[in-house]
């Protein structure tokens, strides 16, 4: 079990009723922060966002992962210099990271999507416009459109996950340039990306005591109730290359194939509204036709029309009576004949 040897901030904190983040304590302990497990990087979720790398946080007498995640910058033209571990006077410290106009020291901790360990390649301010490089971060041009290629910001150095700066660990000093930036106004910290950290120390899973070093969240799209994770290494990439279907796809899918039922369904429907149209036209013209005759001759029609009724009434017996008196006449020749033979 890990132990604290000073956490100077944490009780000040808890005596003034405050609750702190953690990871920009005043935190001084002696073990050694893990590597820095390997990982994808999610898909950016739109325009503006900006890469926050995961990092190991501590509290609670462990480290715990807190995963790298997307977030909107606080104003135009701030970038985020990430936090890192230092070791010195034989304890390790922790650095907390912090909002400027330039990126300032980060310990020399080589981060991966931008964070090489010195200065940043993720993406730069164009016009109070964020523009994404898309050749070290995971970019959908069709949905995050301010993008942009430099692929010389990739250092090929010995890749290594050390995630502490100082002896036993990696040897950097601040530039003058990085000096310069920590003299800049700055700006701590988001509240999203507080509670983000808040999140993940309420996880057991991201506890290093827990994972070994593999924790089950290592980096997710956004900081909310439906934090989409990170698949493994690989997966993410596999699913990159997977042809998108957008709300518009969908939506045009749906209407097409509305639109096939529809016209699958149309010639009966239409010809029995045609049938229906048209016998009703002729019923009209019938009624009409009829109320627009004289009298004299609506009553000859109507007479001539009693006496067919009659003469066919008339008929169909007498055509009836001749068919039987044939058949009988049929039957008794029939009859006769057989009568003939046998005599």
């Amino acid at each position: 079990m890990l132990k604290f040897i000073r956490v100077r901030f944490i009780l000040l904190a808890l005596l003034l009723g405050m609750t702190p983040s953690l990871s920009s304590a005043d935190i001084s302990i002696t073990i050694a922060p893990p590597p820095l497990p390997v990982y994808d990087q999610p898909l950016c979720p739109g325009d503006s966002y900006m890469w926050i790398p995961g990092y190991w946080a501590y509290g609670e007498e462990d480290y715990y992962w807190v995963p790298g995640v997307w977030i909107l910058a606080p104003q135009p033209g701030y970038l985020w210099t990430p936090g890192y571990w230092g070791f010195e006077g034989g304890h390790y410290g922790y650095h907390a990271g912090y909002w400027g106009p330039h990126i300032g020291f980060y310990g020399g901790v080589n981060y991966g999507f931008g964070y090489f360990g010195s200065g940043f390649g993720g993406g730069r301010w164009e016009g109070g416009r964020f523009m994404c490089n898309t050749a070290v971060w995971h970019v959908n041009t069709a949905v995050v459109h301010n993008t942009y290629v430099d692929r010389t910001v990739i250092k090929n150095v010995t890749v290594n996950r050390v995630s502490f700066n100082g002896p036993g660990g990696i040897e950097a000093r601040p530039t003058a340039d990085e000096e310069a930036a920590a003299r800049e106004q700055h700006l701590e910290a988001t509240q999203e990306q507080r509670t983000h950290e808040e999140t993940s120390i309420h996880d057991n899973n991201q506890r290093f005591s827990v994972n070994k070093g593999n924790p089950t969240k290592t980096a997710v799209t956004k900081v909310d109730a439906r934090e989409q994770v990170a698949p493994t290494p690989g997966e993410e990439r596999k699913e990159a290359n997977k042809p998108e279907t957008t709300k518009e796809e969908t939506t045009n899918k749906e209407q097409t194939t509305k639109a096939e039922t529809t016209k699958g369904n149309e010639p009966a429907t239409k010809g029995g509204e045609e049938k229906t149209k048209e016998k009703e036209q002729t019923t009209k013209t019938e009624v009409k036709s009829k109320e627009s005759a004289p009298p004299e001759k609506r009553e000859e029609k109507a007479k001539a029309e009693t006496q067919k009724g009659h003469h066919e009434t008339d008929a169909k017996p007498t055509e009836e009576k001749a068919k039987g008196e044939k058949g009988n006449s049929e039957k008794g020749k029939s009859e006769k004949k057989d009568k003939d033979k046998q005599q």
